[in-house]
């Protein structure tokens, strides 16, 4: 459990980017833990709802993957298959889900959210199709500005996911950004999400932990 001081500040950080983000007309609020923002979280899905997701290590650590899992969802699954024909026929599939979850790569104190794709599946699902569509933010994804926000998430976010995925990137073997054309690249879509519409439909939960990268 983090100080009293700590969480204090999270707190604080957290409802003023929560105003922010308001004021862009996205559905907001602040969780101190990632078991408030696992119900929050489910309070947003209603039963029998189609759910898919992106790559996000955010939503698998608060426990919503596993939760929507379960009997009273019909989970697009795509982290069950190997084969990747199936894959990406199911990330396609996600595009018209009733809900889809997914992090974010870095979010902007003025209530901006930045992410990177690779694929651009994920942006793609953020930006238009599904009706509902829930972000988990931790709060190291909280940047002072729009400007630090994308430095954040290419600097810091992109090479931590190379690692991850194991391309054959500068970044994944530098640990540094290499501005690369690399046909394994995955900075290939950077989206900035400045306002909502239609309003709501872009559900913002700042948590009030460190998730994800």
């Amino acid at each position: 459990m983090a100080a009293d001081h700590v969480m204090k500040h999270h707190a604080l950080a957290g409802e003023q980017v929560v105003k922010a983000l308001r004021s862009r007309h996205f559905e907001a609020c602040y969780c101190a833990t990632k078991a408030e923002a696992l119900q929050k979280a489910l309070s947003y899905i209603p039963e029998g709802s189609t759910v898919g997701w992106g790559g996000s290590v955010s939503v698998e650590e608060i426990g919503l993957k596993d939760a929507v899992r379960g009997p009273q969802y019909h989970a697009i699954d795509r982290d069950a298959v190997t084969d990747p024909a199936e894959k990406t026929r199911l990330m396609k599939q996600c595009l018209s889900a009733d809900v889809f979850l997914m992090g974010t790569n870095a979010l902007s104190q003025d209530g901006e959210l930045v992410n990177i794709d690779g694929t651009g599946n994920r942006v793609a699902a953020l930006c238009f199709g599904p009706d509902s569509v829930i972000v988990i933010a931790g709060i190291n994804k909280l940047a002072p500005t729009l400007e630090a926000a994308v430095a954040r998430a290419r600097s810091w976010a992109s090479p931590i996911n190379a690692a991850r995925f194991n391309p054959d990137t500068p970044c994944a073997k530098t640990g540094l950004c290499g501005n690369c054309r690399s046909a394994s690249c995955i900075c290939n879509q950077i989206v900035i999400t400045r306002n909502c519409r239609p309003a709501g439909r872009i559900k913002v939960i700042v948590v009030g932990e460190e998730l994800g990268y």
